[in-house]
């Protein structure tokens, strides 16, 4: 199959369990009927958990702001499901 910007020959990648097609020139992605489904469906487990419950107590605002924290040690924060399937 060719890209229908610029005519390359497309690249078929399958990630986790979705066959996605890409343009490496121009790196236009584009998926067949379904794929975009998969895609929301296993996205979904990455979502946000709720909020705690009302009651739990929280941490001092300061803390939560991070106020007098340096930064050094923090780990990079992951990335979601997207990121991951995304990544060529």
């Amino acid at each position: 199959m060719k890209c229908p910007i610029d005519g390359t020959a497309l690249v078929i990648a399958e990630r986790s369990g979705v066959e996605i097609d890409y343009c490496p020139q121009c790196r236009g992605v584009w998926l067949d009927r379904g794929e975009l489904d998969k895609i929301i469906e296993r996205s979904a487990a990455y979502a946000v958990p709720p909020p705690p419950p009302p009651g739990t107590p929280q941490p001092d605002r300061g803390q939560a702001m991070g106020y007098g924290d340096t930064g050094y040690g923090k780990k990079k924060k992951r990335g979601g499901f997207l990121e991951d399937l995304f990544d060529f």
